[in-house]
């Protein structure tokens, strides 16, 4: 059984990277630039911002981060957007999500410009995926696809099931895995809370990618022999033993699945990491353009 490791996987993107931006340096130019915005300290943002600035730096990038009070004023957010959008020295724009309920997360979405969506939520670039033309591919799904051809996985002909239907990872990665790309070619399920059979519908399943946000959801009765297990879950989950006062499960049930699965990803060190990866490829895709 192999451990889709995503501490191996991203090293392997950011030391390509790293190679880019020293080759950059070296002939006197500027590095890319990432800026992210956070608005709130929500505690899972916070960490997951402090990651990607961290990573920023381990790959040579620039980045900034600009931080607002949960209760600031839409157009003030969206101002800051545009004057980020008119800086020729920022390539990448990300917002970290989600946004308080008073703030338009579609409005701001569209206020970052396209060639700057290096979350690739923006609906030219969303339109652009589902066309299958050169664009910026949503950081969790691209991680995903970076990791299967990092451990070179196959997925022509294969049956795939994806549990989630969001903008952020469910869709995109259906689109990915159903597109004739060397990670993709696979018939592609997508099932919801609407779904009926959902455990057969699984257990047929050649490759599962679990993004709902239920710990221990995908249990090993609903697991093919053989099959390739993606978990996209990130809960926190309340813990007295632990150090912190709670643990991260992932929507499958790992100890269950790694019986019955042929590769299956951790949580954490799995899916969390490559998405940062993704979001490392598509600034230097930004620096250098579409």
């Amino acid at each position: 059984m192999l451990i889709l490791d995503g501490k191996i996987a991203s090293a392997a993107v950011k030391a390509d990277l790293l190679l880019q931006t020293q080759a950059l340096k070296a002939a006197g130019k500027r590095t890319p630039h990432l800026a992210a915005i956070l608005v709130g300290s929500n505690g899972a943002s916070e960490t997951y911002v402090a990651s990607k600035v961290k990573n920023c730096e381990e790959t040579g990038f620039e980045s900034s981060l600009y931080r607002f009070d949960v209760n600031v004023d839409e157009s003030i957010l969206l101002q800051q957007i545009e004057a980020l959008n008119k800086d020729p020295k920022v390539d990448g724009i990300l917002v970290q999500l989600p946004l308080p309920k008073h703030i338009s997360e579609s409005k701001v979405i569209e206020a970052i410009h396209p060639a700057k969506d290096v979350d690739g939520f923006h609906p030219v670039n969303v339109g652009r995926l589902v066309q299958g033309l050169n664009t910026f591919i949503p950081a969790t799904p691209y991680g995903i696809i970076l990791m299967l051809e990092y451990f070179n996985i196959e997925t022509k002909g294969k049956n795939a099931v994806v549990i989630g239907r969001s903008n952020i990872v469910g869709r995109p990665m259906s689109i990915l895995l159903s597109s004739n790309i060397p990670q993709g070619n696979c018939t592609v399920t997508i099932c919801h809370s609407h779904t009926k059979n959902l455990k057969e519908i699984c257990a047929g399943a050649d490759i599962i990618v679990a993004a709902l946000g239920v710990p221990n959801f995908l249990t090993g009765d609903m697991i093919k022999p053989g099959a390739v297990i993606i978990d996209v879950g990130i809960t926190r989950v309340e813990d007295a033993t632990a150090k912190k006062g709670f643990r991260i499960k992932g929507d499958v049930n790992y100890e269950e699945a790694i019986l019955k699965a042929s590769a299956v990803t951790p949580v954490p060190g799995g899916v969390g990491l490559m998405t940062i990866a993704g979001l490392l490829k598509n600034t230097m895709k930004a620096y250098i353009g579409l």
